[in-house]
């Protein structure tokens, strides 16, 4: 048991038998690229299973890649959450790499032109506020206005088991939260990709023409384990599973351990109840200025417990309940990552958990219906 728990946290590891589409179809890609103009949409997570990253095994197979566009966190993955992405140069191929994650967030028709393909290959985690799949659907966007086939190397979705939260509301939308979802979808970013076409969200009779790669001896009941980290603070299984739930923590005035080496698996705040767990934030590699600077915090350790099967409410109902600081606990951002104002509402009137996740059944059902014939696996 030790050794389970001890692998859990300090380590990714690839599921044995699952195949990502990058590495079903690699060799397929390299046929059908040649003399081909491509652009790539990828970051660290753009890995075969070798670790050779997408870029390399196409530069090295003299495939003519115009562009690298870079999501959140920049393409080789040192920018820190929300920090801008600037363009550059990638220092390996020399190829010419574009910010989607900066002032512009969706590619121009200069940055199109003549390209045959763009190639998406980015590890998502299922969850709506990871602003990857933001990209994506400014991605398929763009691709669409200029009738240029967007092929998408598909992988598997860490937290597919999971289907919750409150469905974001119209009013609400913004960059972490661009669909009418729940916060857990249960969709691979290829599957997203087809609900992202097959419910008119690029607009009326806008459509991308998805050239769809599939990940082999994969299903919705097997778990999969990481290579790499999908951004610089989810550095483990566990913070990947605890992520939407803690995430919510963002929107106040406690930190989720940012600045430290346990991120999305602890919680804590200067201004929660003094005594037990604690711990002081510090600058490191993905937080170069974490809430809480040099403060000590005080919170709980969750980098024992067991992974979750459904979004958590109770840390986040705990701490409001514990804070001494009630007016400032919730700052305007919370509203944007759960979609919704009530959250925040029921939450300060005391709501129970049980109570606040019966008020989101009615949409979530009708969600899991609909998102069910966009299914690849």
């Amino acid at each position: 048991m030790l050794k389970l728990i001890l692998l859990l946290n300090c380590c990714f590891l690839f599921s044995q038998d699952i195949e990502t589409g990058l590495d079903v179809h690699k060799q397929e890609l390299i046929s059908d690229l040649k003399e081909k103009k491509i652009a790539v949409v990828a970051n660290p997570t753009s890995i075969l299973k070798n670790n050779q990253h997408l870029v390399d095994f196409l530069f090295a197979n003299k495939i003519e890649i115009k562009t690298i566009f870079a999501p959140e966190h920049g393409f080789r993955g040192d920018a820190d959450a929300g920090e801008t992405v600037i363009d550059g140069k990638d220092s390996k191929t020399n190829i010419p790499i574009i910010s989607l994650y900066g002032k512009n967030k969706k590619p121009s028709k200069e940055m199109l032109q003549n390209l045959d393909y763009v190639i998406f290959d980015i590890q998502d985690v299922g969850v709506r506020f990871y602003t990857y799949i933001s990209t994506l659907h400014y991605v398929m966007e763009a691709c669409a206005n200029e009738n240029i086939p967007l092929i998408i190397l598909d992988r598997p979705n860490p937290n597919i088991h999971i289907i919750d939260g409150p469905v974001l509301e119209k009013d609400h939308t913004s960059f972490v939260g661009m669909h009418l979802i729940p916060v857990l979808h249960g969709l691979t970013i290829a599957e997203y990709a087809q609900m992202i076409n097959g419910e008119n969200w690029l607009g009326e009779n806008v459509k991308c023409k998805l050239i769809i790669k599939k990940c082999k001896n994969y299903n919705r009941n097997k778990k999969y384990s990481l290579p790499v980290k999908p951004s610089p603070n989810l550095p483990n299984d566990l913070s990947i599973n605890l992520y939407a739930s803690l995430c919510f923590f963002e929107g106040t005035n406690v930190s989720v351990g940012r600045g430290t080496d346990t991120q999305f698996q602890i919680y804590g705040s200067p201004f929660l109840t003094k005594k037990g767990f604690n711990f002081t934030p510090k600058p490191n590699f993905g937080a170069k200025d974490p809430l809480h600077k040099s403060i000590k915090c005080w919170g709980e350790n969750l980098t024992k417990s067991r992974p979750i099967s459904q979004l958590n409410l109770n840390w986040l109902i705990k701490a409001y309940k514990n804070t001494t600081d009630k007016k400032e606990f919730f700052n305007s951002f919370f509203t944007k990552l759960a979609g919704t104002k009530t959250l925040q509402i029921q939450i300060e009137n005391g709501i129970s958990e049980k109570e606040i996740k019966k008020s989101w059944q009615k949409d979530l059902e009708i969600f899991k219906e609909k998102r069910k014939k966009y299914f690849l696996y």
